[in-house]
């Protein structure tokens, strides 16, 4: 391990790729969890065989179409884990950014009340 400049270390390409995998990895949860919380259809093949002198021969494909209802506990681990609530957001910001945002709110008021007044 090689220290870098301003006390950061180069960890080398091993952890670089590691943490590109693990986003990877992430991100294919995301995907999964978000499906089943959508709900979603699929195929099934089921393939039967008979033999015929002694080698396997289908006889027999079925395909069916199922649908998979919305799952309400991958909507709930969704929501919590990669959704924010607004109060979360206000809580990290800064205070650059909490002044940004009481502007921008104060804006949307002063539309609403003008557009109350017509």
């Amino acid at each position: 391990m090689k220290k870098g400049g301003q006390g950061q270390y180069n960890l080398g390409k091993g952890c670089e790729e590691k943490e590109r995998k693990d986003v990877e990895d992430e991100d294919k949860i995301k995907k999964a969890l978000l499906k089943k919380a959508l709900g979603y259809n699929a195929s099934e093949t089921v393939e039967e065989y008979s033999f015929s002198d002694g080698e396997p021969v289908l006889s027999k494909r079925k395909v069916t179409s199922k649908h998979y209802s919305p799952d309400i506990s991958a909507v709930k681990l969704l929501l919590e884990r990669y959704y924010r609530t607004y109060e979360d957001k206000v809580l990290s910001m800064s205070d650059d950014e909490l002044l940004k945002e009481e502007e921008r709110l104060l804006k949307l008021l002063k539309k609403e009340r003008k557009g109350g007044d017509k």
